[in-house]
């Protein structure tokens, strides 16, 4: 079964647009990978957490930091489909 990836974030904070930007990156980049991309609002102020099905895979406040869109598409990818070619946004 594909993996369903989950972005909360915090509405308080006006991450919105953050969310539903790498949302559609992760849909355009793993078409034929993943399940879905769902937008959560948290109830948690300045939440902003990734999930793989239900693996944390980035918590901005673990990190200090959001993600940029190459670093998030490397760790789904890692998850989702290890084989696959990232082109450009690949690790050096």
């Amino acid at each position: 079964m594909k993996p369903v990836i989950t972005i909360e974030y915090c509405p308080k904070c006006g991450w919105l647009l953050r969310a539903a930007y790498m949302a559609q990156e992760i849909l355009t980049t793993f078409a034929d990978d993943v399940k879905s991309v769902s937008l959560q609002p948290a109830e948690v102020s300045g939440s902003y957490v990734i999930y793989c099905n239900d693996e944390k895979i980035f918590d901005r406040k673990e990190q200090g930091r959001f993600p940029d869109i190459k670093e998030l598409k490397q760790m789904i990818r890692d998850k989702v489909a290890p084989e696959k070619s990232l082109g450009h946004s690949d690790k050096k």
